[in-house]
């Protein structure tokens, strides 16, 4: 019987849950693509998850780092952020750090 507990270095799993009433499968389709070019080498897997009720969360190993209903609507880049700092912490993301960095500047 396979354990379903991750061995120690093992990739992570990101979910995004989304609201098949909003129709927004190519929105959730679109953050799972940036996220699996981004971060091809740290997950194991991304899946979508179809949901009710105007859902948008990201969540990272079960964890929760973006949801619509507290945080709004995700730019890509504020996630790739959020599921860097769980899966792969000090890297960098290059043009995505950087405009981070003028936002905080300014």
């Amino acid at each position: 019987m396979n354990s379903p507990t991750p061995s120690p270095g093992a990739g992570h799993r990101v979910q995004i849950e989304y609201c098949t009433q909003c129709r927004w499968l190519p929105r959730a389709a679109w953050l799972a693509q940036e996220l699996l070019t981004t971060f091809e080498a740290e997950l194991d897997e991304l899946a979508l998850k179809p949901g009710t009720g105007g859902v948008l969360v990201v969540r990272v190993d079960g964890e929760v780092v973006w949801d619509r209903r507290k945080q709004g609507f995700p730019e890509p880049t504020a996630v790739k952020r959020l599921v860097r700092d769980r899966v792969a912490p000090g890297r960098t993301l290059g043009h995505s750090d950087r405009a981070d960095t003028a936002e905080k500047a300014e």
